[in-house]
């Protein structure tokens, strides 16, 4: 084996995951590896094989990553490609058998040439030359079928193949989900905000909450925020406050596991009042607690306030 491949033993750990990604140009490598990046993979494209081995080590060792996606297609050095069988070897024998698969992505010839005629790119054999002059060594689908040739020491080693012809990007995402056993996880956000500054214009779910008693004309309140405790007194003696509060919160626990099949990452719930600084600052700190303790796994709540810096 040649030196530059000769990889330190590493502690096995049983979340290690390093995934090999490639596959035939046009066929969604690129959208594998944005998803894997969305599913806590960090995520390397276009690296030249013969990088791999060093990249993978630097990666766990110096910066504690246990899920690495590394994207290695035509692009890479045609000698690298007829060594991959020796990259993978040492991979295995050094992070372990289970720890590291290769990923190959793939589509139907009749697909592939549809999607680069759609999009008007060149595939990476047809390259042009610096006048721009489109290499005639390869037509598309001359360009296509040497691709898959020099590709094969790469596929005949996948352990996961994945034919995208007819897969949409939420098809793909699931089965990516289920390749990794990655359960997709979801931030919501609880933002609370003032109307007056505008209405957040990233808002999945907007709450008004100017019905309710307000803090602002007790002076003696005026200067304090709904994380105050004199102005939790203030709102418990408001029936109105908690019923909200509790609608709000049965609306949210009903709708927002929902979101774990629709593929987002965050969904933004905002709760807005009139300077964004009493009703609706208590209101998500009241959901944000209900919520942490009755949503499911894969959802996580955090509670900001937009106008935090005008109190």
């Amino acid at each position: 084996m040649d030196q530059e491949h000769t990889l330190v033993p590493q502690v096995m750990d049983n979340s290690l995951s390093i995934l090999v990604v490639s596959g035939r140009s046009g066929s969604g490598k690129t959208s594998v590896l944005n998803i894997l990046e969305d599913l806590g993979y960090y995520s390397i494209d276009n690296l030249p094989l013969s990088l791999v081995p060093e990249t993978a080590q630097k990666l766990i060792s110096e910066s504690s990553i246990s899920r690495i996606a590394l994207g290695v297609d035509i692009r890479t050095p045609r000698a690298d490609l007829s060594n991959f069988a020796a990259t993978h070897d040492a991979l295995k024998q050094t992070y372990g058998k289970q720890a590291v698969k290769v990923l190959y992505v793939t589509a139907q010839e009749g697909t592939l040439i549809a999607r680069f005629n759609a999009t008007r790119r060149v595939h990476p054999l047809m390259a042009q030359d610096p006048e721009g002059v489109e290499n005639t060594a390869y037509n598309l689908p001359a360009a296509l079928k040497k691709e898959v040739q020099l590709l094969e020491p790469i596929s005949r080693r996948a352990d996961i193949v994945i034919d995208t012809s007819m897969l949409n990007i939420h098809q793909l995402k699931e089965r990516l989900r289920d390749y990794t056993g990655v359960d997709n996880q979801i931030v919501i956000n609880l933002l609370s905000f003032g109307f007056k500054y505008g209405n957040p214009i990233d808002a999945d779910f907007v709450f008004d909450v100017r019905v309710l008693p307000n803090p602002h004309w007790n002076p003696a309140l005026r200067s304090a925020t709904g994380l105050d405790a004199e102005v939790s007194e203030f709102f418990a003696d408001y029936p109105e406050v908690a019923e909200m509060t509790g609608d709000i919160d049965a609306f949210l626990t009903r709708w927002l596991p929902e979101f774990l099949h629709n593929n987002r990452h965050t969904v933004t719930v905002a709760i807005g009042c009139t300077g964004g600084k009493h009703r609706s600052v208590f209101i998500t700190e009241q959901l944000q607690r209900k919520l942490a303790g009755s949503l499911p796994q894969g959802l996580s709540v955090a509670a900001k306030h937009r106008e935090r810096r005008r109190w």
